[in-house]
């Protein structure tokens, strides 16, 4: 977390990553696992392997069945302006 100025108002800035994994299912939903704080040298090799890992291992049981197949991966960054912190009681 880092204070800064804004515009003569003190704002705590908070920088957070996730990794996002997401499977299709037997009934064609789509299930996501999300991760926060993914290592910053992470690449799409070992996040597919594990990803086919977790498929085949069939660990996973959704509302819409199995984990069939690998939909997507993201790694989302996000930055938090907060602007107000009410007074603690």
């Amino acid at each position: 977390m880092k204070i800064q100025r804004k515009g003569g108002e003190f704002v705590a800035t908070t920088n957070t990553k996730v990794v996002r994994l997401s499977f299709a299912t037997e009934g064609g939903k789509t299930f996501t696992i999300t991760i926060p704080n993914p290592r910053e040298d992470l690449n799409q090799a070992e996040v597919l392997a594990v990803m086919n890992t977790i498929v085949s291992s069939n660990i996973f049981m959704t509302t819409s069945g199995a984990l069939t197949g690998l939909r997507d991966v993201k790694v989302i960054g996000t930055v938090t302006d907060d602007l107000f912190d009410p007074p603690q009681a």
